[in-house]
């Protein structure tokens, strides 16, 4: 995916009060919806847990704060509405992003009612292995939008084309009608010049019989042509 075109990053919005907003990542799909990444999950409880090794009471301290730290997260980012934001299209969910599989493991383990909590707040928690699949599915979704339009584009120009030869078709058909009117046109007047009855040629080349002086003679072929026809006639 290109950003820019299926994704944007760090885009500044404001809702309907002015307030700012800037989602980590706005993932745009066909029929003008979007889905927001959330990627700000704090885990620094979640590295005192994975660090200590000796401190049972402390590990099981951190774990807990790991899960409220979580749990505090989907409340605060159900409260933004980014649905609500100018420049957001129609939004179904929000994903949020817990970077490390192990963290997000260990919080849907410990407790599983966060999965429940972040559904009632159109939020779904993702880790990079399935984060990684819904933006494969994505980007799947914009392959088969993208040959679809190119599908609409083929049916458009081959109608297009179609019109574009009929109409081609039209103006020879008129073109040949034209010629085949002025091959009459031509003919008759032809008819008239040297192969009627009392033809111009003949006529014309009567007054030099008749002894009008001229520098210039009639084609010989024409004056034939001429004369077969006439005494044919």
């Amino acid at each position: 995916m290109r950003e820019g075109h299926e994704f944007d990053t760090q885009v500044a919005l404001k809702n309907e009060h002015g307030k700012s907003f800037q989602p980590d990542v706005v993932v745009h799909l066909p029929n003008d919806k979007d889905v927001v990444i959330d990627s700000k999950v704090s885990l620094a409880a979640y590295e005192r847990y994975f660090n200590e090794h000796d401190d049972e009471l402390a590990r099981a301290v951190h774990l807990k704060e790991h899960v409220n730290s979580l749990r505090n997260h989907i409340k605060e980012l159900g409260k933004k509405d980014y649905q609500d934001l100018k420049g957001i299209r129609t939004l179904d969910y929000v994903l949020m992003f817990i970077p490390i599989e192990s963290a997000f493991l260990l919080g849907a383990d410990q407790a599983p009612e966060l999965m429940k909590l972040a559904f009632d707040n159109n939020i779904m928690l993702v880790s990079p292995t399935n984060l990684l699949v819904a933006l494969r599915t994505i980007n799947n979704i914009w392959q088969y939008e993208y040959q679809n339009q190119n599908a609409e584009k083929i049916a458009d120009n081959a109608a297009k084309l179609y019109d574009k030869f009929h109409g081609f078709m039209v103006d020879m058909d008129k073109v040949g009608k034209a010629i085949e009117s002025s091959q009459k046109s031509y003919e008759g007047a032809m008819n008239k010049l040297s192969t009627g009855k009392g033809n111009l040629v003949r006529q014309v080349e009567q007054f030099r019989k008749l002894g009008v002086q001229s520098n210039k003679k009639l084609d010989g072929i024409l004056l034939g042509n001429a004369e077969i026809e006439d005494d044919e006639v």
